[in-house]
This record gives structure tokens, C-alpha cells and sequence, in this order.
């Protein structure tokens, strides 16, 4: 297998594992703001953006200010 390949292949698992571990962060942010931990402090945690917090929140019913 050449540098290449390799280095293709290792690309491909880190986005598969990316892609899988997406969705279960976005079910902690939800989970976390439910349970009143403030979107600061997620932020903070995850290095999202405030409006990448706010869009996963929105997205599963949680509104500003609740």
C-alpha cells in the first residue's frame, strides 16, 4: 500500500468516526441544555459556536431563554 493509500484510508476512518460521533455530541448539548446547564458553558466545552449550539437546540424543540 503506498503513503497515499494509506493516508486515504486513515482519512476515511477519522471521518467515519467523526460522522458517528456527531450525533451523539449534538444528544449531550441537547441534554445539557435540558438539564439547565448554560449554552456559555457548552460552548465552552465543545468549541461549537453559539449559533451551532443554538441550531441543535432549535432542532430539538429547545427555544432561547428556556
Amino acid at each position: 500500500m503506498t503513503r497515499l493509500e494509506q493516508a486515504a484510508k486513515a482519512y476515511r476512518r477519522a471521518k467515519d468516526a467523526l460522522d458517528k460521533a456527531r450525533p451523539e455530541l449534538a444528544d449531550a448539548i441537547v441534554e445539557a441544555a435540558r438539564d439547565g446547564t448554560r449554552q456559555a458553558e457548552i460552548v465552552k466545552v465543545t468549541g461549537y459556536t453559539r449559533e451551532q449550539v443554538r441550531r441543535i437546540c432549535r432542532a430539538a424543540g429547545i427555544e432561547p431563554g428556556e
